[in-house]
């Protein structure tokens, strides 16, 4: 099976080495790389150069500048990155971010997985962060769900969920697509990525805001919306974060926002989320 590989990369001069040696340093090597460099005004771009003047399998895409914004913005780069490619030469599409580092076994294993179990539509491992001079893990997320920075997509699913949304909230989006449509995500623990930098560290947006708009843009309707906000203030033990959360919903709403998804499939994602909420709190 051959890997396609998009990596956006914004002012990331500090870390993309990392993430591009760790791939040179992979025991399967029937890929290839685009790291999209999205308006970057630091070094990055001379650290793509050193890489793809000698390796072949590593190319460049160079956009302007750009607002970086949650989600829409790296998608947006993904894809601009995926269009250069002829998809038809590949088996796996995989959206890495800039700032990780591969377990040297780490494409070999998810080729193994995709291999051997036709069913699988998505695989990846676990974040890592380094705490007290060690690695860690991340713990931002369960346990089951493939995070942002290092999706591997079968190239069939990934063409079914027609591709990622630019939008925020698409590495939830396609989780609840690939499963309405019958694919399973997987999440391999032994596969350790380490993570160089915090996620959302180059985000102004406010946290109530950032929830806000993630509900809306989710496709969330207005209860599941409002369970969500509670569920954010409680852990923050603040009603004024609920009500902040509810006020950027609703803004969203007002203005009509464009969403990224179909009413299908905004309804296959309004009934898993019902579906966990009944079952992880009413027992149903």
């Amino acid at each position: 099976m051959r890997f396609l590989i998009i990596i956006p990369a914004h002012n990331e001069e500090g870390n993309l080495s990392f993430t591009l040696d760790s791939l040179q340093q992979q025991s399967f090597k029937d890929f290839r790389t685009v790291v999209v460099n999205d308006g970057s005004t630091d070094g990055t771009a001379e650290v793509i150069r050193q890489y793809t003047e000698n390796d072949s399998r590593f190319e460049t895409v160079n956009l302007q500048k750009s607002v970086h914004q949650p989600g829409s913005k790296v998608v947006n780069a993904f894809r601009n990155g995926l269009k250069t490619q002829n998809i038809d030469e590949f088996d796996i599409i995989c959206k890495f971010d800039a700032d990780i580092i591969l377990p040297g076994n780490y494409l070999e294993t998810l080729e193994s997985a995709f291999k051997n179990n036709p069913e699988y539509g998505l695989i990846g491992g676990l974040l890592y962060v380094e705490k007290d001079g060690g690695w860690v893990y991340e713990g931002n997320s369960n346990k089951h769900h493939v995070r942002g920075p290092m999706k591997a997509y079968r190239k069939e699913s990934f063409l079914q969920i027609r591709g990622l949304r630019e939008t925020l909230g698409w590495d939830n989006i396609d989780s609840i697509l690939l499963e309405n449509l019958g694919w399973k995500e997987i999440v391999l623990p032994e596969l350790q990525v380490k993570l160089i930098k915090v996620k959302g560290a180059d985000y102004t947006i406010r946290p109530a805001d950032y929830y806000g708009r993630y509900f809306y843009f989710l496709g969330l309707n207005r209860f599941l919306a409002y369970i969500a906000s509670t569920k954010e203030a409680a852990k923050s033990r603040s009603v004024s974060f609920f009500f902040k959360i509810i006020k950027a919903y609703e803004a969203c709403r007002k203005a009509k926002l464009e969403l990224k998804i179909s009413k299908d499939e905004q309804k296959a994602i309004n009934d898993k989320r019902w579906k966990m909420l009944k079952k992880k709190w009413l027992k149903i």
